[in-house]
């Protein structure tokens, strides 16, 4: 059997220093592992625990990122991966394989969202019309596919998402928030259709999925076996399925406890599901 781990990056495998949710004294705090440096200075992190045991899962699973980030971005992250394999970045636009982009793949998906979406353009219009110019600090086009925002949450109405995400549905796009960004994606680019692409290519039998947003939350479905963090959108929505795994702890603790889940479910061990 070949065993497929589909891993969202940001706030279910590696954490900024903001999300890390650490409590109790400061010397009682796990052993942490830069991922990422951005400008010359430590930006994601994760437990070494969870290096450790993401590496033995490696040995035993094909373990695919699965990222809204785009391709350099996501290139910024060191994770303890062989260096042959496959990811999907973009929110699943594009496909990695061995590091070099499948150019079929996001040919295919422009030519449909050009069907199903509006432009980019009025997508940018809308988002950048909809929030309140005090919550809006940056915003940012994706390789031309999609666009975010980075907010002042503190700034940002309860109903501006909201309102913004069903102004946006009848465009053809969605909107969700993870953490201080905003993202507004086309339709036709979605995590699980990448996902079950690389699983087709690799011939995988069983697929376990990990994420925290919205954005997540149909790979999750698709998914044998699913997983989320007590922490994200999903959680704050409570989402749930008889197949989802919740884990115990809250920020960089859940992302080890994520891998340990993932790794019993690609031994076929029984996990209570919450």
């Amino acid at each position: 059997m070949t065993a497929l781990v589909g891993f969202d990056l940001d706030r279910t495998l590696v954490y900024s220093a903001a999300a890390l949710l650490l409590d109790g004294p400061d010397e009682t705090a796990p052993a942490l592992v830069v991922t990422e440096v951005y400008r010359h200075a430590p930006l994601s992190f994760m437990t070494r625990a969870a290096d450790t045991a993401l590496a033995a899962l490696a040995e035993r699973a094909a373990v695919v990122p699965v990222t809204t980030r785009t391709v350099a971005q996501y290139r910024r992250i060191r994770l303890p991966l062989p260096a042959t394999g496959w990811a999907v970045t973009t929110n699943g636009a594009v496909l990695l394989h061995d590091g070099r982009p499948d150019d079929d793949w996001t040919a295919a998906l422009r030519a449909e969202i050009d069907t199903t979406s509006a432009p980019l353009e009025t997508a940018e219009a809308l988002v950048l019309a909809g929030l309140p110019a005090a919550a809006l600090l940056r915003n940012h086009r994706a390789e031309d596919l999609f666009v975010y925002a980075v907010l002042e949450r503190s700034e940002l109405p309860d109903h501006a998402v909201t309102d913004l995400a069903a102004t946006l549905a009848e465009q053809g796009w969605t909107v969700s928030v993870q953490g201080r960004k905003l993202y507004a994606v086309p339709i036709a680019i979605r995590k699980e259709r990448a996902l079950a692409a690389v699983a087709e290519r690799i011939g995988a039998t069983r697929v376990i999925a990990a994420g925290d947003s919205l954005l997540d939350r149909d790979m999750l479905a698709a998914a044998d076996v699913a997983i989320r963090p007590a922490h994200g959108e999903l959680h704050a929505a409570g989402w749930t399925a008889p197949h989802l795994l919740v884990t115990r702890s809250s920020g960089v603790l859940a992302g080890e406890e994520i891998i340990g889940l993932a790794a019993r479910a690609v031994a076929d061990v029984p996990v209570r599901a919450d």
